[in-house]
């Protein structure tokens, strides 16, 4: 058969891709600020619309959501695609479709957030075990710097390290690579605070 449905064979990767970036362009950081009454996180803090600057209003419940809610999103394409049994350069590309929707949001004028928890959500799709590892090492940097940010950085930059050990396949690994270097470029105002030392740190004054 030439066609899958109403869909022509030759075009189901794209809508795939294209149904990726548009999951990854809601942002639940909006979302849960309206519901929960706080001011829009554009506007406040650092005007990133991630868990942590909506942490900082002092509510941890909408935080605690937009972050489950943005690693969600990440994972659900992935899961699905593979689920799906999609060649690995579309499930790839559905990977990076939802982490770049997160980044540039077409509902919000292609501003978006960082794309961390979006990421470790496309890991969690990839490897449980990728994800898990990304996730102690962003644990145990910010347990001794209480930076989010640098342990976003430092994780990300150890991400394609783990990647390569435990990811069977170069099409995810290099998923990951270019997933790693753009969180580290998104973070590069952070990377200068830092060593200006006038980063905000939580608990630190």
């Amino acid at each position: 058969m030439n066609e899958l449905g109403f869909i022509p064979v030759t075009l189901v990767p794209m809508v795939w891709i294209v149904a990726a970036y548009l999951i990854g362009s809601i942002s639940f950081g909006i979302i849960f600020s309206k519901l929960f009454g706080l001011p829009d996180p554009r506007t406040v803090g650092s005007g990133n619309i991630g868990a942590t600057n909506i942490a900082r209003s002092g509510k941890k419940l909408p935080a605690i959501l937009t972050l489950l809610g943005d690693a969600m999103k990440g994972w659900l394409p992935v899961w699905l695609a593979l689920q799906s049994n999609m060649l690995m350069w579309v499930v790839a590309s559905v990977g990076l479709a939802v982490f770049f929707g997160h980044l540039y949001p077409i509902y919000h004028k292609f501003k978006g957030g960082k794309g961390v928890a979006t990421a470790l959500g496309v890991m969690l799709a990839i490897s449980a075990w990728l994800a898990l590892g990304c996730l102690i090492v962003w644990a145990i940097v910010f347990a001794i710097s209480r930076y989010s940010s640098l342990s976003a950085i430092v994780a990300a930059a150890l991400a394609p390290v783990l990647a390569w050990f435990l990811l069977p396949y170069k099409d995810y690994v290099l998923m990951i690579v270019v997933i790693s270097v753009v969180l580290i470029w998104r973070h590069r105002t952070n990377i200068q605070k830092l060593l200006n030392g006038t980063e905000a740190g939580f608990g630190k004054k």
